[in-house]
């Protein structure tokens, strides 16, 4: 059945660490399906909301500009600052999807959202698309890339949740273990079977 709604399907994409999500984002975009990332949602909305930030964590600005990282401590050491960032933030980036979405006015939208099952998303999209490669291919990738330790890359992959378990919750996975060419082959079978479930071009 062709999907009629105005609401575009939203497909959110996630993965761990090194795992190649802004490599699927793009290759998504050069096919010509439009790509969404929370993350610059997210900075938008603290953008918009930067007053409200300065009277809520004033300890975290810095000449009147957002240290992100003063605010990550800040809130990751007390849940109740952290409730109210949130409280204050994800009606706003709620508010900025609506608005990319209505401005995109297509069938079939993907939405890059690291923390997706971390953060409790996929309640807020159509299905989910899981970027998936070994732990030793991903802590490859990161240390070559970012300059980051082996060490600083297993912390921030330990304060995710595990592969395996994202791997049972997703609705599709792609592993990107190998070649450029071996994750089109892969991401290309994967979108066939998005446009045949949800019956969008």
């Amino acid at each position: 059945m062709a999907h009629q709604a105005k609401h575009p399907i939203i497909i959110g994409i996630t993965g761990n660490i090194g795992s190649g999500k802004s490599t699927v984002a793009q290759l998504l975009r050069a096919w010509g399906y439009p790509v969404l990332d929370l993350d610059l949602l997210a900075e938008r909305a603290r953008e918009n909301k930067k007053e409200e930030l300065r009277r809520l964590f004033p300890e975290a600005f810095r000449g009147g500009v957002l240290d992100r990282r003063a605010l990550g401590r800040l809130v990751f050491a007390d849940p109740e600052r952290l409730r109210a960032l949130e409280d204050l933030l994800h009606p706003e980036i709620r508010r900025l999807l609506e608005e990319e979405l209505a401005r995109l006015e297509a069938p079939l939208v993907f939405l890059e959202i690291p923390l997706l099952f971390e953060k409790g998303w996929e309640g807020r999209v159509d299905a989910t698309l899981l970027v998936a490669a070994p732990w030793e291919e991903r802590l490859r990738r990161v240390v070559a890339r970012s300059g980051l330790s082996p060490e600083e890359v297993l912390a921030r992959e330990r304060a995710q949740m595990p592969e395996a378990e994202k791997r049972r919750r997703a609705t599709w996975v792609v592993e990107n273990a190998g070649s450029l060419e071996d994750l089109e082959r892969a991401l290309g079978e994967v979108l066939a079977d998005i446009r045949a479930r949800f019956g969008v071009r």
